[in-house]
């Protein structure tokens, strides 16, 4: 559990970033607590419990996705992670508090188009699908819904 103040939201944002940066995150919950000008963000993060979140960050391996993903899809990939920075930006939370690097990915590689798919995601919850589907989903079928009379592969060619 971390809390930000609202006033001085610099270390507290600091602590859960280093917390986050050692662990898998499954999921996060955030609540805004009204104190007036003692007002302050509340954030329950949930891990991964495994191998890697116990290891020092300099011994995990770093995931890149551009080379993981082929070029299309690492631009759907580049895509959603500006549209995460929007998002969080915009409600003034870590990024991740939306969706892990990783669950991006996933979103990419299993060609997601529905909210039930979107759902099926580890770590994405009923929550998160009913805030950010709206936003992830038309992004997601630009990209991956074939145009009629179109090939399959034309259409990823392109």
């Amino acid at each position: 559990m971390f809390t930000i103040e609202v006033r001085d939201p610099g270390p507290g944002q600091d602590a859960l970033n280093a917390f986050c940066a050692q662990h898998r995150v499954a999921d996060v919950e955030k609540r805004f607590v009204d104190q007036g000008s003692h007002s302050y963000w509340t954030f329950c993060v949930a891990t991964l419990d495994g191998e890697d979140s116990s290891r020092p960050p300099a011994e995990r391996k770093r995931i890149d996705y551009r080379e993981l993903l082929n070029e299309a899809d690492f631009a759907v990939y580049a895509e959603l992670r500006g549209l995460r920075r929007s998002l969080a930006e915009h409600e003034g939370v870590p990024q991740f508090a939306l969706f892990t690097n990783e669950q991006l990915a996933a979103m990419v590689t299993r060609r997601v188009t529905t909210a039930t798919a979107l759902g099926e995601i580890e770590g994405v919850g009923k929550a998160r699908v009913d805030k950010y589907a709206s936003h992830f989903l038309p992004l997601l079928r630009k990209a991956f819904t074939v145009p009629a009379g179109a090939s399959t592969d034309a259409a990823r060619a392109n």
